[in-house]
């Protein structure tokens, strides 16, 4: 059973949605604050995190800060901050995906199986491999250049483990979409463009050289040279 811990304070969606994730056979914790948060995160171990930005005393974007100091766990924010700068921060600062209300029960729901069919992928590879001087390890689910860690998130990970593992080939939009955000993903169309600009300013822009090459009106790769 999935475990997965939900920081809301809006009684009425807690109540709502609580019923409608358990009916799927997962298994519910409860925050309304990020005291209580904090508390719970540790003494618990989640399978994916769902957090609000706003809480009566501080930020999700906080919390989720918090929790990537020492896990990797999924992280799922569900806000009404839907600025795209809010966005942006929210991928930037680890978020694996971005909701905004009113959002369907359904895609949800969606969002979260996307999650998790992708994590049990991972749990397949053991593999390392080094594509101009980054080099990625599914093993240890990093990316480092020079031996350096570069922080990438979920999706940015998952992009950058596919454009390596497919080298030197030409991937276009939605084949990426397909492979990074699930068959079944329904959000924006161009976030693989929103992905690549976010690992060239954790790669290219912090080490010096072009890492993902743009096709124009094809898509990306990575060419060894």
């Amino acid at each position: 059973m999935k475990r997965i811990f939900f920081v809301e304070d809006d009684l009425s969606l807690i109540g709502g949605l609580s019923f409608a994730l358990r009916k799927q056979g997962y298994e519910i914790d409860i925050a309304r604050t990020s005291m209580e948060a904090e508390s719970l995160w540790q003494n618990g171990i989640y399978d994916l995190v769902i957090l609000d930005v706003s809480l009566p005393d501080g930020s999700g974007y906080d919390l989720c800060r918090k929790i990537r100091e020492t896990s990797r766990v999924p992280v799922m924010f569900l806000t009404a901050a839907d600025e795209e700068t809010d966005i942006i921060m929210g991928l930037d600062i680890g978020g694996d995906d971005y909701i905004t209300k009113p959002f369907a029960i359904e895609e949800l729901l969606a969002r979260i199986r996307v999650v998790f069919k992708k994590r049990g992928g991972l749990a397949q590879r053991t593999r390392k491999m080094t594509v101009k001087g980054v080099t990625i390890d599914t093993d240890r689910y990093e990316v480092t250049c020079g031996g350096e860690l570069v922080e990438l998130n979920h999706r940015e990970y998952e992009l950058v483990r596919i454009l390596m593992e497919n080298k030197n080939i030409v991937m276009n939009r939605q084949q990426l979409m397909n492979s990074v955000c699930g068959y079944d993903y329904m959000g924006e169309t161009n976030i693989i463009d929103v992905y690549v600009r976010h690992i060239r300013s954790k790669i290219d822009d912090r080490f010096g050289f072009r890492f993902i090459t743009t096709v124009r009106g094809v898509g990306y790769a990575v060419k060894e040279e």
